[in-house]
């Protein structure tokens, strides 16, 4: 999920006007409502550092495109806090990726280390779920995230995706959404979602 997440992680960012139209989009690009429950959990986690921590040092926007980043932040956290009622209904939801792209243009990084922490910050969730599930020993998890392999990987697919539109992101592996969606069935679940 990552990787197709790195288009509208690149389209936040390069296009922060559209951060509505892109949360929508991706909202109606994730059929699994267990992905899109985390996704927006994260994004709306995201909203709250930005004003509880953020907000007050990025307020005045390092440069125009920062200050710009700043005004559709606040706005499109406004029209959250207005839709939050009305979770099903039309309006923002706030999930992350896109998110992501305008909180980090927002405090001045530059497209390729947004992508690339983006992309890190992904790697260690799921080494952390390695080792939560005993598949790896903590140890093991820290020296794969410091592996000049991990780094390798994590620029490769961001160079595959760098021009990759938002319409063409995506995944077309059915029976994984359904695996995924099948977590929540489970009687005993050690990942919340």
């Amino acid at each position: 999920m990552a990787s197709t997440s790195i288009p509208y992680v690149l389209a936040g960012y390069r296009h922060p006007n559209d951060l509505e139209t892109l949360d929508n989009d991706l909202d109606a690009s994730t059929p699994c409502i267990v992905a899109q429950r985390a996704s927006v959990a994260q994004g709306r986690a995201l909203l709250g550092v930005w004003e509880r921590a953020f907000r007050g040092t990025y307020a005045a926007g390092l440069c125009v495109a920062g200050a710009k980043a700043v005004r559709v932040i606040e706005a499109f956290s406004d029209a959250l806090k207005g839709c939050l009622d009305t979770v099903h209904e039309l309006g923002p939801k706030g999930h992350f990726a896109p998110l992501w792209g305008v909180v980090c243009l927002a405090m001045g990084m530059d497209a390729r280390q947004t992508a690339y922490v983006f992309m890190l910050n992904h790697a260690k969730a799921v080494l952390s779920a390695a080792v939560r599930a005993s598949v790896m020993g903590p140890y093991q998890a820290q020296s794969v995230l410091a592996s000049r392999g991990l780094q390798d990987m994590i620029t490769q697919r961001i160079d595959r995706e760098w021009d990759t539109p938002v319409e063409d992101a995506g995944q077309i592996v059915p029976p994984l959404d359904l695996w995924v969606g099948r977590h929540e069935l489970l009687y005993s679940r050690i990942f919340n979602s």
